[in-house]
């Protein structure tokens, strides 16, 4: 079970440490959209590759994210990574904690 249980907290932080790294990809792709950025820039096509599939995905499907020039849809993926990150990464470790001490 101890072995189990660090698994357990592993994944969990591994997830947690994923889950923030691509959230920040998020916002800052986000910021970097009201300057106009250089599409030729290779930061700009990396932060765009990265983060359009999952814009994409949720502007498709929640078609009112778009509101005149505003797009809210980098709201609604920050909010499920956090979202996310408490329910499984959070669960995991805790989980994992409690397989320790025997709870």
């Amino acid at each position: 079970m101890f072995v189990l249980a660090n698994i357990l907290i592993a994944l969990g932080q591994v997830l947690h440490i994923l889950l923030n790294l691509y959230m920040w990809v998020v916002i800052i792709g986000a910021l970097i959209t009201w300057v106009n950025p250089d599409p030729y820039n290779p930061i700009v096509r990396f932060l765009y590759g990265v983060t359009e599939p999952v814009l994409g995905w949720f502007r498709r499907r929640l078609p009112f994210l778009r509101l005149g020039g505003l797009d809210l849809s980098p709201i609604v993926v920050i909010a499920v990574i956090i979202f996310l990150d408490t329910a499984l990464a959070k669960s995991l470790i805790d989980t994992g904690l409690h397989m320790k001490v025997g709870l």
